[in-house]
């Protein structure tokens, strides 16, 4: 028998910040709220603390909290990071999951192409079967390609590079 963990990374309020420009996927929140409903295993919030003095991430600013979509949820563990992967953050969170006996990952969130494809990378690398919910996450236009084809690139990097399974808000609830 495996057991799965929801990691939800990033889902911040910052992120609504014009700065960051056009995004994809207006339903991710949504389909967010959709996963926290029907999901009853382990729940990891991550939250990304950044230290560039201008950003709306930052400890301490409005843009740091959650979404509101996550106030329902009730966590089993919750930390925040400095870098992309979750797995390199205030908390060790391989030796978290390998203590519970979680082998399967889920993971939705912000960015798409940044936070979630690193942290499934890392996550396929330490051998956990690592789903990514593609639709439950979105991203932004960076250099000259769009958020729809940074989207698509995680997913092809993700599924042929054999780090994660890509999956939609449909196959987990």
């Amino acid at each position: 028998m495996t057991t799965s963990a929801l990691i939800l990374i990033d889902v911040q309020r910052g992120f609504d910040d014009p700065s960051w420009g056009e995004r994809d996927n207006p339903g991710a929140e949504a389909n967010v709220a959709r996963l926290l409903d029907a999901w009853t295993g382990p729940l990891v919030l991550v939250r990304h603390d950044s230290t560039e003095p201008g950003s709306p991430l930052r400890p301490g600013q409005d843009g740091n909290r959650f979404k509101p979509e996550l106030d329902r949820a009730v966590p089993d563990l919750v930390f925040g990071k400095r870098v992309n992967s979750a797995f390199h953050g205030e908390v060790d969170l391989d030796a978290w999951l390998r203590a519970r006996g979680i082998t399967d990952l889920v993971l939705a969130g912000i960015q798409t192409n940044m936070c979630v494809e690193t942290t499934a990378r890392v996550g396929g690398n330490l051998g956990y079967r690592v789903r990514v919910v593609l639709d439950a996450t979105f991203t932004f236009g960076l250099e000259d390609l769009s958020a729809e084809q940074l989207s698509r690139a995680t997913a092809t990097n993700l599924r042929g590079g054999g780090f994660a399974e890509i999956v939609s808000t449909d196959d987990v609830v």
